[in-house]
């Protein structure tokens, strides 16, 4: 499964790019809806992360907080998401990976850690990314991944040590995530000057593809990520676009645009 990440990162690679890696949340703005979206977001994407909606999304700003909190009430839970991801494995290859906060994946009536991980496998993703969950704490939920041969990916801030990027990229398969922003999720203006140095510390320390979210919001934004990092991920964007019944295929086509260093002959 975990090869499936490889792969989408050395072809964006080859092809002189970044990866796009969209983010949307499970279940909003409805179980169709929702498949419906990724389905249109597939033909750009390089990687797919779903987001499990939980009630106390600490990492993330208002636009997802509020997707997450429609889809609960909506009435979706772990099962669901778990349901969703086997549908969409059954259509794409494309690498799909949950971003969970830990309590849902602790709390998992399907037995607790180990329980998520098979579950998760079983269901096609190929990985975990996990906001909240210090490297340090998940040496099971590590082991239990590494069996089920998913990826682990955690975290990484601009105000992030040396050792701790070295503690940090040790824990990660797949890729790296660098958080470009000290905050919350959601689309922002501009980003700042040193994301491009964070992205050459964390490559310092690991062999990983690194990619970059939090703030990404268009192609503006998007561009010098993808001039430093190996991904770009865009998560509040595409999912205020898809709340508002906005052209969701047009953003994700400019943001797959930028995500290339090489102008595509016209």
């Amino acid at each position: 499964m975990s090869g499936r990440i490889e792969a989408a990162f050395a072809a964006a690679k080859a092809e002189d790019r970044a990866a796009f890696v969209p983010y949307l949340t499970a279940g909003y703005p409805d179980r169709a809806g929702f498949l419906e979206a990724v389905r249109t977001l597939t033909p750009y994407a390089d990687l797919i992360e779903v987001g499990l909606p939980y009630s106390d999304p600490l990492g993330d700003g208002p636009t997802i907080q509020r997707s997450s909190e429609a889809a609960l009430a909506g009435g979706v839970r772990t099962a669901d998401v778990l349901d969703m991801i086997r549908d969409l494995r059954a259509e794409t290859d494309v690498p799909l990976l949950v971003m969970t906060y830990y309590n849902p994946i602790f709390c998992y009536a399907g037995g607790g850690e180990a329980g998520f991980v098979r579950d998760v496998a079983a269901a096609g993703a190929d990985g975990l990314i996990l906001p909240d969950l210090p490297p340090e704490e998940a040496g099971s939920l590590i082991e239990a991944a590494r069996a089920a041969d998913l990826a682990t990916t955690f975290l990484l801030a601009p105000t992030s040590t040396d050792a701790r990027i070295a503690a940090v990229t040790d824990a990660c398969r797949g890729f790296v995530y660098a958080v470009s922003v000290t905050g919350v999720t959601g689309a922002r203006e501009a980003l700042p000057a040193d994301v491009p140095a964070l992205v050459r510390r964390i490559q310092a320390a690991s062999d990983l593809p690194v990619a970059v979210g939090f703030g990404v919001s268009g192609a503006a934004t998007a561009r010098p990520v993808a001039a430093a990092a190996d991904g770009v991920v865009v998560g509040s964007a595409l999912v205020r676009t898809l709340g508002e019944g906005g052209d969701l295929a047009a953003l994700a086509a400019e943001i797959a645009g930028a995500c290339r260093r090489t102008p595509v002959a016209g």
